[in-house]
């Protein structure tokens, strides 16, 4: 540099040629014109470095780093940082930063370096190393112009997220719309002088979304700065999503299985087991087809629905000890079978071609036997992938326990069925087999089993021939359920008849009936409606006992009356019961009934008498049709027992016009 001119020259030369760091002058070939009093003291004689190229004094590669560096001045890429190691004669290299600069109005250029200490040089190889085939970056914003540089050149995460466009506004344009807002205003808070991190969602330069995490320090100073490091968290967030997506759909596994569980421990019928395995086991292991078999009578049976799904024509009837099929192989040895291919079944199975030629794209079997207590297999479970399927050890558990839970359903359910029909006999041998007839009179009984369960109840209905030309009439309802309500039904139909074959007065009936009810002792009560009809005269008396209200219905209208009640029989054993009077006019239909046929939960006694009023109008002059129709309508559901009586007098009697009228309307 020229020590002439205006004085400032003089004064460059001087702070050049005693800076503390290296420096050198060189021309645009890269030989040195003059180097100042540190770089000559790292080097040696100063004289012998004039001439000699800068970059020819770095140690080995770095030369070439160094060219390439200069090179890039030359074409106006100039005040980067580059990290090179010196090359003094006779020591050891030395760590610097180099960083050229233009000599405005001169064909020079000046090579600045600073030396690294040890401990700035362990740093830096650190920072490296953090950065070198990684996904981060180390970073530096300029708080003053809004400019990012990376703190140890470019990398390729670097490139991807700015390229040469490091402007602070460019990048916050690619972050993610639902994530600007929250980074903008952490942004904000940095520039106030705070530390920074954020995790949010970028667009990189090639259109792909990625996920950050960014952390920042505020170093204070001329200009201020924050620095930082930015890491590449896509892969993590996807994994997170990932086992986030597992665990619903295990969570919604675990729940699916308990759902199915339950409903298979709580199938009442065979055909709703079949069905629940053939249907809705299917989400669980990912199948295509699934069908499910009973034995019945040496022969694989099917339900109904699957049967009207078809391709069950060639396996439903088929013997069940068809040992060329897989279903039958697995039935007498109770062992599952599992194929993962075509190749597999028929190699096992050649009889099972005609099989696998109706199941179109099936690929891949499991069977598993059904079996209860017992160990004899009640039937067969198959389960079919329309792909070649290896099933896991989870899932061949799995199945065998479902398996289980359906053997133990079909045993339980076939036991009820054994005890719904001995039910069944026991309620009707309770009940009269026949009531008694009259030429006058017609009368129809109907008794209808809840449908709820599968226990015995304790609804009855009796006619009873009394003298003098009369007809007692009776509905009850035995509180409780199973043998004890089917035995006290019993005990109090044949302690009416035999009160009322010697009592004419209803009351009486009612009332010692009760007390014999209270004095054996039992917790037993009994709902009850007792009603002596006089067939010269049509005079009914009626003692009550809270059954439902008789309705009395002729073509056109009906009407409800309801006879004076006292309490159930068998809760206050000194009960006298009220004797209330009407009379049953000609052409009138008249009701008795339990209340299942008109209340339940769901259904007010009210509603239910003007549905069963309604419909007995519609049919009174036909008491058996009548009764047929009330049976299938069941207002009330078939929650509970339903037992009912009608009858119509046949022929004239005196009548009381004020007593009824078929426009009267229901109470």
């Amino acid at each position: 540099m020229r020590a002439s001119g205006d004085g400032s020259e003089t004064v460059l030369a001087g702070a050049f040629e005693h800076a503390p760091e290296p420096m050198v002058l060189s021309r645009t070939d890269g030989t040195v014109v003059r180097a100042n009093g540190a770089f000559a003291d790292l080097f040696g004689d100063p004289a012998g470095l004039e001439g000699r190229v800068w970059h020819e004094l770095l140690d080995g590669d770095d030369a070439q780093r160094g060219a390439a560096l200069h090179a890039e001045a030359l074409n106006g890429d100039w005040g980067r940082r580059v990290r090179l190691r010196l090359a003094p004669a006779g020591h050891s290299a030395r760590m610097a930063e180099v960083e050229l600069r233009p000599v405005p109005e001169q064909d020079r250029l000046v090579v600045l370096t600073h030396l690294l200490s040890p401990e700035e040089t362990d740093l830096r190889v650190v920072g490296e190393l953090r950065t070198d085939n990684s996904d981060s970056v180390l970073w530096s914003l300029d708080l003053s112009t809004g400019c990012m540089r990376e703190l140890f050149g470019p990398t390729p995460l670097g490139a991807l997220l700015a390229g040469n466009e490091p402007e602070l506004e460019h990048l916050l344009e690619r972050v993610h719309a639902d994530d600007v807002a929250r980074v903008r205003d952490a942004l904000a808070g940095a520039f106030e002088g705070r530390d920074y991190e954020q995790r949010f969602r970028v667009f990189d330069r090639l259109g792909d979304e990625r996920s950050l995490h960014v952390r920042a320090r505020f170093v204070p100073g001329d200009p201020d700065r924050l620095v930082g490091i930015v890491d590449d968290v896509t892969e993590h967030v996807q994994l997170v999503r990932r086992l986030a997506d597992r665990r619903r759909t295990e969570a919604e596994h675990g729940r699916l299985v308990t759902e199915l569980s339950s409903k298979l421990v709580s199938a009442t019928t065979v055909d709703e087991v079949m069905d629940l395995l053939s249907e809705e086991f299917l989400p669980i292991f990912g199948g295509y087809h699934a069908v499910a078999l009973y034995v019945e009578n040496g022969l694989l049976r099917t339900s109904p629905s699957a049967r009207e799904r078809g391709n069950t024509d060639i396996i439903d009837g088929r013997r069940a000890d068809d040992t060329d099929y897989p279903m039958g192989a697995v039935i007498q040895d109770r062992q599952p079978r599992f194929f993962e291919s075509r190749a597999e079944v028929v190699s096992r199975f050649p009889s099972a071609v005609e099989l696998l030629r109706n199941t179109g794209k099936s690929q891949a079997w499991a069977t598993v036997p059904i079996f209860g207590d017992s160990r004899i297999a009640l039937g067969v479970w198959q389960m079919v992938w329309d792909r070649p399927h290896h099933a896991s050890r989870d899932e061949r558990a799995l199945m065998l326990t479902f398996a289980g839970l359906a053997g133990q359903a079909l045993q339980r359910i076939k036991a009820q069925q054994a005890e719904l029909e001995l039910a069944d006999a026991v309620q009707r041998r309770m009940l009269p087999r026949q009531v008694a007839s009259f030429p006058d009179m017609d009368i129809a009984t109907k008794y209808l089993p809840s449908r709820a369960d599968w226990r015995i109840c304790g609804d009855f209905y009796d006619v009873i021939e009394l003298p003098e030309n009369k007809v007692g009439l009776l509905v009850g309802d035995v509180q409780g359920h199973g043998v004890e309500a089917a035995a006290a039904m019993g005990q109090i139909r044949v302690a009416f008849r035999a009160y009322a074959t010697n009592q004419s007065d209803p009351g009486v009936v009612l009332g010692e009936t009760n007390r014999l009810l209270a004095e054996t002792g039992e917790i037993v009560f009994a709902t009850c409606g007792y009603l002596v009809v006089d067939r010269e005269t049509g005079v009914m008396q009626a003692a009550w006992a809270g059954q439902p209200p008789v309705v009395l219905a002729a073509g056109g209208g009906y009407r409800v009356w309801e006879p004076e009640t006292g309490p159930p029989l068998g809760v206050m054993p000194d009960t006298e019961y009220t004797v209330t009077t009407s009379v049953l006019a000609p052409d009138t239909t008249l009701l008795l009934c339990s209340d299942g046929l008109v209340e339940s939960s769901d259904v007010t006694m009210q509603d239910g008498l003007a549905a069963v009023g309604q419909a007995l109008s519609e049919h009174a002059a036909n008491p058996k049709e009548a009764a047929h129709v009330l049976a299938d309508m069941a207002p009330a559901g078939r929650g509970d027992d339903i037992a009912l009586l009608i009858t119509r007098m046949t022929r004239s009697v005196p009548s009381d016009p004020e007593t009824f009228s078929t426009a009267v309307p229901a109470t």
